[in-house]
């Protein structure tokens, strides 16, 4: 008999967290019913919570996936309906970190929830133990913690902690639905104070903080050892505390110092910043007050400023220098080897983290996977402790612990002159605190491409491209080039992987592992092709991908799209020509062009007309399609989240959405396996475009669009190109465009467009900067 299935969920707390964590489970497409005080003045009763599902609904980055996503949250307050607990499944407690509190609350829950029904703490640091005290053996059977991360739409990473009472298939059913339906990377940590991710970063933190006020360092010189070359986001350390907010510190150091083990290293770092403790009163908090260790300087024109460490004062950032070569590149030994303050900053942080990381296996991990996994998604390192532990050397890093009279945690010294991690037999295997080593296993439901290449060679490989075989019939073309950025080399594997698709296997999917699916076409090399006026390459190049995005359309064989993270210009164009699309829930994609001067030029545009004819809630007629497709296109609007994707019509309606990155491959493949049996490619499409009547309708909403200053004189010029291309042309309506001739129209008047100048300027200003230009 299966277990029940979690079908509603009650989220306690209508804060930052909670509210955020009541939205992922609404994004899921599950019913959530969200809780909080009534306040003060009691007027309305549920004002607490449906506030904040107001705010989120107008926050930038947006906690839900789609206006829809919100219908699905009911709100009210814990005096009048917390009975309504009874129709839950899962309940999570997310109110204050006060013991006492919530201790009252699980109280009055055991008094109205089924038995069963699962509850959990998302305490970032209280004990399990410390929670359930005094609470019955059957509440104790039903309580787990689940840890999200803030904020929880983004952040992947949930530990779970369960408790020796804790019943094994409720928390393995949670499990499963924090996995599959919230898209959570689980680690599993064990009940002490601060878990895993949090107590590293927190020590992490700390001494960073001590080593740089100690060595008088500027805060752009200790952000950038302490960033990219060691693999951490460019935030650094005194970046990452002003996202998070400076008044987290001594509330985050109190907790850990009043609850860890008086012999815990924490106790050696932890100390008490007085700058730190004036900024919060001044109310320096962060990017959440009027500035935080960086501020942007409101009486200077907003210009970014530093804070000196000395003498408290703000001045104007400084570039730092001394990270060069390897150093810059992640040379870990390099780093911590460079004579002078960069080293010595570099060690007073890495050597102690790397050694207090290690120190926490098994007394809070069972194994470094857990220590690992946790600090990347908890904190988005590229390397966990033990594979930075890698680069540098087990070996090296106790030795010179050692020689400082340090201590030298025992993994350290079970792993010698080993590796933490090693690749045997095409499997990624890891050091058990055993000694010997353990494959690393995936859940059911998930496949790797990386693991996939460990123990296989590509069908096909190009400098841009390669294709691979997945099993069971089905291949992998995936792109290989900077940003994944797509160019004749992609098309040439296209070309060539079609004929062998169709002579060995059943279906391609089209994906990577990569957090971006694809930048669109590689816009540097069709602007040296520009430069040189080779406009009979850059006619070949768009031809080609035309030739290739419909030789998949119309291959005798599914096609499947899976893309996750960015799918732009020719990323996404690639994806309207799948049979369907499998997508990851973050999927931000687009037909960009227009911000470039240009049009799409690989079958974009055909593809979103039959699209949007074929919606069901579009007007009939030629006109309506047209116009929805100009809006979408002109304005190079790309989704926020897949769910956007659809009422945008990059995906259809029955394409499907993964909540979980890790398991995108894997439903990818069961997509095209499915649609395999009785298979036949779509039929070319025909079109009945407006022509020079449509045309002038769309010009005159531009120039509306003008009038008001949010289209530059060179967008008029751009969207009228475009316009010429989704009303065919010189086509009547009486008229019968042909794909093909759609095809034609719309290489010639990409290949007019990016001879213009202010085109060109466009395509250079982005390639520098990154950013469009409004000229």
């Amino acid at each position: 008999m299966s277990e029940p299935a979690i079908r509603k969920v009650c989220v306690i707390g209508a804060g930052t967290m909670g509210a955020g964590i009541a939205a992922q489970v609404a994004n899921a497409g599950v019913s959530v019913l969200l809780l909080d005080i009534v306040p003060p003045d009691g007027a309305n009763r549920n004002a607490v919570a449906e506030g904040a599902v107001a705010r989120m609904l107008r926050a930038d980055p947006a906690p839900f996936m789609s206006k829809a996503a919100a219908k699905l949250v009911e709100t009210g307050n814990i005096e009048d309906d917390l009975g309504k607990v009874a129709q839950c499944d899962w309940v999570i407690e997310a109110v204050v970190e006060r013991l006492e509190i919530k201790q009252d609350l699980y109280a009055k829950l055991e008094m109205v929830k089924r038995p069963g029904t699962a509850v959990s703490s998302n305490t970032s640091t209280i004990p399990l133990a410390k929670l359930v005290d005094g609470r019955s053996d059957a509440f104790s059977r039903d309580f787990l913690i689940t840890h999200f991360f803030n904020p929880p739409r983004y952040m992947r990473l949930l530990e779970i902690v369960t408790g020796p009472e804790t019943d094994a298939g409720l928390a393995a059913r949670v499990e499963t639905f924090a996995d599959v339906a919230l898209g959570k990377a689980v680690v599993h940590a064990k009940d002490t104070p601060g878990f895993i991710a949090n107590r590293i970063g927190a020590y992490w933190l700390q001494a960073g903080l001590n080593a740089a006020f100690d060595m008088r360092l500027s805060i752009e010189l200790a952000d950038a050892i302490v960033g990219p070359p060691m693999g951490v986001p460019k935030t650094g350390i005194f970046g990452l505390l002003d996202l998070v907010g400076l008044d987290l510190v001594p509330h985050l150091q109190a907790s850990l110092t009043s609850m860890l083990p008086h012999d815990d290293p924490y106790h050696a770092v932890a100390r008490s910043i007085p700058l730190i403790g004036k900024m919060i009163v001044d109310g320096y908090t962060g990017r959440k007050g009027k500035g935080g260790f960086y501020r942007l300087n409101p009486e200077a024109g907003r210009r970014k400023e530093a804070i000196d460490l000395a003498t408290g004062e703000y001045r104007p950032t400084i570039k730092p220098s001394g990270l060069k070569g390897a150093v810059a590149k992640g040379d870990l030994k390099a780093l911590v080897e460079t004579k002078g303050v960069v080293g010595d900053y570099a060690w007073a942080v890495l050597g102690e983290t790397l050694a207090y990381a290690a120190g926490l296996v098994p007394s809070a991990a069972a194994d470094l996977l857990a220590i690992d996994n946790a600090v990347k998604l908890g904190y988005n390192w590229k390397a966990g402790p033990f594979e930075l532990i890698d680069k540098l050397g087990a070996k090296y890093l106790a030795e010179r612990l050692e020689a400082e009279g340090k201590l030298v945690p025992d993994l350290l010294k079970l792993a010698g002159e080993r590796t933490f991690y090693r690749i045997e037999n095409g499997r990624r295997q890891f050091l058990g605190i055993n000694g010997a080593y353990h494959d690393i296993t995936r859940a059911e439901g998930v496949l790797s491409l990386a693991d996939i290449k460990l123990s296989s060679k590509p069908l096909l490989k190009n400098g841009s491209a390669a294709l691979w075989d997945v099993d069971d019939g089905v291949v992998c073309l995936e792109f290989t080039g900077k940003m994944n950025a797509l160019d004749g080399d992609v098309m040439k594997l296209i070309v060539q992987a079609i004929p062998l698709i169709l002579a060995e296997y059943k279906a391609l999917v089209i994906y990577n592992d990569a957090d971006g699916f694809s930048a669109g076409a590689n816009i540097g090399l069709a602007l040296f092709g520009v430069n040189i006026a080779a406009w009979s390459e850059i006619e070949k190049l768009l031809a080609g991908g035309q030739m290739a995005y419909k030789g998949l359309k119309y291959a005798p064989f599914p096609v499947v799209g899976a893309p996750a993270g960015l799918a732009v210009g020719g990323g996404c164009e690639i994806l309207l020509h799948c049979d369907a699309i499998q997508a990851h829930a973050e999927l931000y994609t687009g037909l960009v062009e227009c911000g470039l001067g240009l049009i799409p030029g690989w079958g974009g545009n055909g593809e979103m007309l039959d699209r949007a004819r074929q919606a069901k809630m579009m007007p009939k007629g030629p006109m309506p399609a047209v116009a929805k497709v100009f809006e979408t296109v002109s304005t190079a609007t790309v989704s926020k989240s897949a769910a956007e994707a659809k009422e945008l019509l990059f995906l259809r309606p029955e394409d499907g959405i993964t909540m979980n990155r890790d398991r995108l491959l894997h439903d990818a493949k069961q997509k095209a396996l499915a649609l395999f049996d009785g298979y036949h490619p779509p039929d070319a499409p025909e079109y009945r475009l407006p022509g020079e009547s449509g045309r002038a309708a769309l010009n005159m909403a531009a120039e509306g669009f003008r009038k008001r200053g949010i289209a530059t004189e060179y967008d008029m010029v751009v969207s009228d190109a475009l316009a010429t291309v989704l009303t065919g042309g010189g086509a009547d309506l009486l008229d019968t465009v042909t794909e093909q001739e759609l095809l034609k129209l719309e290489r010639e008047t990409f290949l007019r467009l990016v001879r213009e100048p202010r085109s060109i300027a466009r395509v250079e200003h982005m390639l520098e900067t990154g950013k469009p230009l409004r000229n």
